[in-house]
């Protein structure tokens, strides 16, 4: 008998990550039965699914009761599975600032005129959570040197980084920009993370409030937040 949660599980497992719209992906967000059997799977061997209503894929993660026997099994907390340095991850987490954080906010502010406009109509139907790729704004790799090349390694560093990132799945470069990759609005957990950045070192940023100086500014302190984060970096596990 064919088991469609083992075989979701693997190719979750081989291709890292899966578009929502994929027949098992669907399934395993709609059917109540399916996703509780995949659940109970998954945290059997210390994993839990990723997904958000606002993210166009899946993946799959740490789950939290086995975060500190993966990620702290060594002397000191590690931030990932991927073995990124601290300035790639501190790239990742400008990146995921910068294009999940307006992309989310873009997306409510559609969902909300839409809903608005229905109220109008006397058969409208529910409209589905905008995912498309124009949602998601892009950045200039001109635009993440100039910013933050002093405090992130410099041209070269970022550069790599930035292939390193690619190469995952977080991101994709595409004739000197930098726009979402699959796996980047899943990389962290959003409720958590927004609030931290919202909240902390890179605030003012995203609010376009400081100059380039106090970005740079933003962008080190947020590099020393970096090692209290206790938060996996990639939305899948790699090493399992």
């Amino acid at each position: 008998m064919h088991d469609e949660t083992a075989t979701l599980v693997t190719r979750l497992l081989a291709q890292r990550w899966l578009p929502r719209e994929d027949v098992q992906a669907r399934r395993a967000l709609l059917d109540d039965g399916f996703r509780e059997e995949l659940d109970r799977r998954l945290a059997s061997v210390g994993l839990e699914l990723r997904e958000h209503p606002y993210a166009a894929y899946i993946g799959l993660a740490v789950a939290r009761g086995s975060e500190r026997a993966v990620f702290g099994g060594s002397d000191s907390w590690i931030s990932n599975t991927l073995q990124l340095d601290r300035d790639a991850i501190a790239l990742l987490v400008v990146i995921w600032a910068l294009i999940v954080l307006p992309k989310r906010q873009r997306q409510i502010e559609r969902q909300k005129a839409e809903a608005d406009a229905s109220q109008t109509q006397m058969f409208a139907e529910g409209k589905p959570i905008p995912r498309e790729p124009a949602m998601a704004p892009v950045i200039a790799e001109r635009t993440l040197l100039a910013d933050f090349g002093e405090k992130l390694g410099g041209k070269m560093r970022i550069n790599v980084n930035l292939g390193m990132l690619a190469r995952l799945g977080f991101v994709v470069r595409r004739k000197g920009e930098v726009s979402e990759g699959p796996l980047l609005d899943l990389a962290f957990d959003y409720d958590r993370t927004a609030r931290r950045i919202l909240d902390g070192a890179l605030g003012d940023l995203l609010a376009n409030t400081t100059p380039r100086e106090a970005a740079n500014d933003d962008a080190a302190d947020e590099l020393d937040d970096l090692d209290d984060m206790n938060e996996p970096s990639d939305a899948e596990t790699s090493d399992v």
